[in-house]
């Protein structure tokens, strides 16, 4: 076990650390809100009309994207099921709808591909995850993407032999479902209470706290708007102030 200082809290007996990914150690905002665009796009050039309510359902706003909204925090599945929900306002059916948004979401992979590459892991965190690692803490990362896409990020930025746990959404789950978190401590060999979540929504905090988590940390730096971070135990402003003090 080991004694964990973020910012000016003390967390004892901590076995590991599960983070999110997106906001929190990903820079995202730019993709996330290029990728609600072409979405909504692709769906208005099929159903003219749609595509500024679904900008405001993406949370898109202006020259930037809601850190709590349906596309920063929301499963592809969600952003899907909700993109369908305002085109049935047309008059399709829900089948219809659903193979509609489906199609524009795979359209719209297609046309941003490499996610990875354009959500640069923040800087200054590969030291404080190597310092966390040699100090024995099991590490892992909880994210409401893809399993594929969060083992592509942690290759692609050369951080993954510190994490043994690389996990997206699984089995129709979702934040903040606290079953994830449990998923997450039983592969790590941890117990929730012995575990810390980092992350940078409400999402990860309402996860971590019904899961008996040992604590919740908020990050204020993903997002040009600020994060809400009223639920998170504490908010942090630097990686840095995430050390192993014995």
């Amino acid at each position: 076990m080991v004694t964990i200082q973020c910012g000016d809290r003390i967390f004892e007996n901590i076995q590991a650390i599960i983070f999110d990914k997106d906001g929190t150690l990903a820079h995202s905002e730019h993709f996330l809100r290029n990728l609600a665009l072409r979405r909504s796009r692709l769906i208005d050039a099929q159903i003219p009309g749609v595509g500024e309510p679904l900008l405001m359902a993406f949370g898109v706003e202006s020259d930037r994207i809601n850190p709590a909204g349906l596309t920063a925090v929301g499963t592809r599945r969600e952003n899907e099921v909700a993109a369908a929900a305002y085109i049935t306002e047309t008059g399709r059916d829900w089948i219809e709808s659903l193979q509609i948004a489906s199609s524009a979401f795979a359209e719209a992979d297609r046309y941003l591909p490499n996610k990875a590459q354009q959500t640069p892991l923040f800087a200054g965190i590969t030291e404080v995850l190597r310092s966390l690692f040699q100090a024995g803490v099991l590490l892992g990362i909880l994210s409401s993407d893809t399993t594929e896409n969060v083992m592509d990020f942690a290759k692609t930025y050369d951080i993954d032999a510190y994490f043994q746990l690389q996990m997206g959404v699984v089995g129709g789950l979702s934040k903040p479902d606290p079953r994830l978190f449990y998923q997450a401590c039983e592969a790590l060999g941890t117990l929730p209470a012995q575990t810390l979540t980092i992350g940078d929504s409400a999402a990860d905090f309402e996860m971590g706290r019904n899961a008996g988590a040992a604590g919740c940390v908020g990050v204020k730096w993903g997002w040009t708007q600020p994060p809400r971070l009223e639920k998170a135990d504490l908010a942090i402003a630097k990686f840095d102030e995430i050390r192993a003090i014995r």
